[in-house]
């Protein structure tokens, strides 16, 4: 087996990490690649930066504004590949990491199986990110892939696939309505999509920590919170759609726990929603409570400031760290 595997890369004022992403992509081992950058409009020298890499091998495309979504959704119309890796801009992929996975596949496998692996968090030194095994981390079914995510709120970072054309066909393109939570909703019809996981402990995937203004961050903003919303409700619809039982329900509601805090109380209307939904799986949503280290807050300052800490202050820590990290980066070099 030799497929073709097309590594796409959506990119938006990705100036400062596209270079060393894009050079993750074209030193991965598999030989047959090609890599498919998307700059979605960007305002800085993003497609600048990229097309100094521009080959045979790699092609680069810029189009309008359009987010994320639109943009994976540009670079599947334009690849080749039997199989489909996604890349981020600022994210990095061990060099043997497409060879690994394909070398787990066995010559009588499906097209169906969908490939996972490793990932880990970390600021500016790859060499200093920490793998945690979660209970993701093996080989499973759709419905116990989905059930474990919801249960656990657990997370697989979106490079960590590999897909045959097969099974994104099969799941249809991104959903470019979304602006939060796009990669967990689509991910969830591929697993759909797929006849299991399977877990290739080798193939490693580095997830860069960045800034408040990464797609991950969800923050304030209402239009990231309602679509966290609406992924939400997809979630639920397909596990329940794989499986309707006890355990199922439980979980579907423990997720809508995990989850709740996002919208109390400053989207009050979503979280009658959250409470809506936590009925029909015949149970009831309490009215978040905020974590310990913050209730002091609350008692001498107020709730809004005790809510407002509690979302700023990790945030601070993770700047903190980030920067305490670019500082040893330079002290190495």
């Amino acid at each position: 087996m030799n497929p073709l595997v097309s590594i796409l890369i959506p990119a938006y004022n990705a100036e400062r990490w596209i270079a060393e992403s894009l050079q993750s992509a074209i030193a991965q081992t598999w030989p047959r690649k090609e890599v498919i950058v998307v700059d979605d409009g960007s305002t800085d020298r993003t497609a600048e930066v990229a097309r100094r890499f521009a080959s045979k091998e790699v092609k680069v495309v810029s189009t309008t504004n359009r987010g994320l979504s639109a943009a994976v959704n540009h670079a599947y119309s334009l690849c080749q590949g039997d199989y489909i890796q996604e890349l981020d801009s600022d994210d990095l992929l061990s060099s043997d990491k497409i060879e690994r996975q394909l070398a787990a596949l066995g010559p009588e496998d499906s097209k169906r199986i969908l490939l996972s692996s490793p990932w880990a968090h970390f600021h500016y030194r790859p060499q200093r990110a920490c793998f945690v095994k979660n209970s993701l981390w093996q080989d499973l079914t759709p419905v116990e892939w989905l059930f474990r995510k919801l249960n656990e709120n657990l997370h697989m970072q979106n490079a960590t696939w590999l897909v045959s054309r097969e099974v994104t066909e099969a799941a249809g393109p991104w959903d470019e309505n979304l602006h939060y939570d796009q990669d967990g909703e689509y991910y969830s019809r591929v697993l759909m999509a797929s006849e299991k996981t399977r877990f290739v402990p080798e193939g490693r995937v580095f997830y860069r920590m960045s800034s408040s203004n990464r797609v991950s961050y969800i923050g304030v903003s209402h239009k990231k919170k309602a679509s966290m919303l609406r992924s939400m409700k997809l979630h639920i619809q397909y596990l329940r759609s794989l499986e309707e039982s006890e355990r199922v329900r439980k979980a579907c509601l423990n997720y809508l726990r995990i989850w709740s805090d996002q919208f109390y109380p400053d989207q009050l209307d979503m979280f009658a929603e959250l409470q809506t939904l936590a009925e029909g799986l015949q149970g009831h949503l309490e009215i978040p409570s905020l974590r310990w280290k913050y209730a002091w807050i609350k008692a001498v300052f107020g709730t809004k400031a005790a809510r407002w800490a509690q979302r700023v202050i990790p945030e601070t820590k993770s700047w903190v760290n980030r920067e305490w990290d670019r500082a040893m980066l330079t002290l190495e070099k």
